[in-house]
């Protein structure tokens, strides 16, 4: 077991830890320290304020009466079954691919904790520019954002390798 951790993808899961911490400890210091809907200003355009999201991305289906708690849980556990899968079957060396793979898990993951125990999301980063505000997000939000970017950076910046990957997958 050792060996399939030193020599695949799934050597890098301590970005998924850290980032997993860091999430969770996030939301709880956000829920001990405010009330719901409370603020807290840190800049001038950027707030620390206790909101639930029962949908997806911005608030996607949160009043859908509760049945898609199921299906987000659902597809985020497909996709992380799929990102272990990926990382399992990846070269340690593909640094960028793993990275991108390890935050989007760690994303997954966090946000699905906060469903099962919660019912809901628990989101805390809100930024209001005075024209535009945007709509309140968390720490896994960010990793999955930043490791969809990445994955999709790749497949623009590198399309021959994600012809090569898909001639693999037939061969095999």
């Amino acid at each position: 077991m050792t060996e399939i951790i030193e020599k695949s993808g799934l050597r890098w899961l301590w970005i998924t830890a850290v980032l997993l911490i860091l999430d969770q400890a996030t939301k709880y210091w956000t829920v001990q320290a405010l009330d719901l809907y409370e603020s807290y200003e840190v800049l001038s355009f950027f707030n620390f304020t206790y909101a639930r999201n029962y949908g997806a991305a911005f608030s996607f289906l949160g009043d859908a009466g509760g049945w898609q708690k199921y299906l987000f849980t659902s597809i985020a556990f497909a996709v992380s079954a799929y990102l272990l899968y990926s990382l399992k079957n990846n070269s340690v060396n593909k640094r960028w691919e793993n990275i991108a793979f390890s935050l989007v898990l760690s994303g997954a993951i966090g946000n699905v904790m906060d469903r099962l125990m919660f019912g809901y999301v628990v989101d805390f980063l809100d930024f209001d520019l005075g024209f535009y505000r945007w709509p309140t997000f968390n720490v896994a939000d960010i990793a999955i954002f930043i490791g969809a970017a990445m994955i999709i950076l790749a497949s623009l910046l590198y399309p021959e390798e994600q012809k090569d990957k898909a001639k693999e997958k037939e061969n095999k």
